[in-house]
């Protein structure tokens, strides 16, 4: 059994190895909390985060934060500066520090368990997905299933179908359907509306296939369907490093109880440090 366990890590290994082509820093991060320690090592395709970063750990910035948001099968985050003498009912992951950082979002990072990523405001306020200072998230994620990532690279896509979607009704023989749906809409005409939104999805999904659109590739697939992680988050976010030793930490911290705001009703701080090995 133990040599069955062995063989699937270095399969795993080679799997995410194979994936990806992203230098690790000479630099390792130790991230220590009473659940454990992990370490982690940062991308040299992502200068500017990992320069924030190590400038942060080296000044003890996060030294007694909080993890103050989990959500489990799904990752863990912290950073929030308002986090270190919180009271048990404060809301947090409003704080931040006075600057944003610009998106370093690369196609070839993908995030599998274990991911080390910048959270950052929504697309609605910030569009050019700029990243937060000091708030990171790691991913836990799940296991997913080819169906799955059909749909999340659909989801990552959502504005290339919205807008296929918007050319639709305005095709001639189509603009006056929108105002037939609502109003079938109004007398449940089910079967016609079922025929007419038929039809508007067989157009977008057939355009959608032949437009260069955002894929994952073969192996990213492999790594979502052995590793797990959290697909939908792909080419938004920007992923800037990876936890090298201690995964099952983040499965633990996962696993704490929170509230309704998906704050820990424990306290889990963290201490991060630059070590040399």
């Amino acid at each position: 059994m133990y040599h069955k366990i062995v063989l699937l890590s270095i399969m795993l290994f080679l799997i995410s190895k194979k994936a990806f082509s992203q230098t690790f820093s000479k630099e390792t991060i130790l991230i220590e909390t009473s659940f454990g320690k992990m370490k982690v090592k940062l991308f040299e395709e992502t200068p500017l985060h990992k320069a924030n970063f190590i400038k942060l750990v080296q000044n003890h910035f996060y030294d007694s934060l909080l993890f103050h948001r989990i959500i489990e099968g799904f990752m863990i985050q912290g950073g929030d500066p308002e986090s270190k003498h919180a009271e048990p009912i404060k809301l947090l992951g409003d704080g931040d520090l006075n600057y944003t950082i610009p998106a370093e979002i690369t196609k070839k990072l993908c995030h599998k368990k274990g991911m080390l990523c910048a959270a950052r405001n929504g697309d609605d306020i910030n569009p050019s997905k700029a990243s937060s200072a000091c708030q990171f998230y790691i991913v836990q994620g799940k296991v997913r299933t080819d169906e799955e990532l059909l749909k999340f690279e659909k989801r990552i896509n959502n504005k290339l179908i919205d807008s296929l979607t918007t050319i639709f009704y305005e095709i001639p023989s189509n603009k006056n359907m929108k105002a037939r749906i609502n109003k079938l809409t109004g007398f449940a005409k089910q079967d016609s509306l079922e025929y007419l939104n038929k039809k508007q999805f067989n157009y977008t999904n057939t355009e959608y296939l032949k437009l260069n659109r955002y894929t994952f590739t073969k192996e990213q697939e492999q790594i979502y369907k052995s590793i797990g992680g959290t697909p939908h988050l792909d080419n938004n976010y920007t992923i800037f490093g990876e936890v090298i030793e201690g995964l099952e930490v983040i499965d633990e911290i996962a696993k704490a109880n929170i509230n309704k705001d998906d704050r820990p009703l424990i306290d889990i701080r963290m201490k991060i440090n630059l070590i040399v090995e």
